[in-house]
């Protein structure tokens, strides 16, 4: 199993048969009044064409993509792979250094979430990320 080496708080919401997968961090914690529901972070790995038109990634591709999500919009880190192995892997990867305040949710944000971020520090080791 690909996943089984997920970093504490990274959880498998869904694997599909076809290989693509979607991890998300503190599900116990989003959505229950302590941090929003849109926040929660998510990696998506897929095969599927990151081209910005409507429906364009329901075409697979050869090469697989590590997406980390802070919102719907907000994408924090954008991977490729060459191997749905190697997405996998990269995919624990990000999670791993998002666990570990490597990953700049700050950056990501055109406009600051800094009550958000302050109770998220306290979930990925209470740093700032520069």
């Amino acid at each position: 199993m690909a996943f089984e080496s997920l970093p504490e708080g990274w959880r498998v919401w869904n694997e599909e048969p076809s290989g693509r997968a979607i991890l998300v961090y503190r599900p116990d914690v989003f959505g229950t009044g302590d941090l929003p529901n849109e926040c929660l972070p998510t990696i998506y790995l897929t095969n599927g064409a990151r081209n910005a038109r409507p429906g364009s990634g329901q075409y697979a591709t050869d090469e697989w993509h590590v997406v980390c999500f802070l919102e719907p919009e907000i994408e924090a880190v954008a991977e490729t792979h060459e191997s749905r192995e190697a997405g996998a892997a990269g995919a624990v990867d990000v999670a791993e250094r998002f666990v570990a305040g490597e990953v700049d949710y700050r950056g990501a944000y055109q406009v600051p979430r800094e009550d958000y971020f302050e109770r998220l520090d306290e979930f990925v080791g209470g740093e700032e990320t520069a």
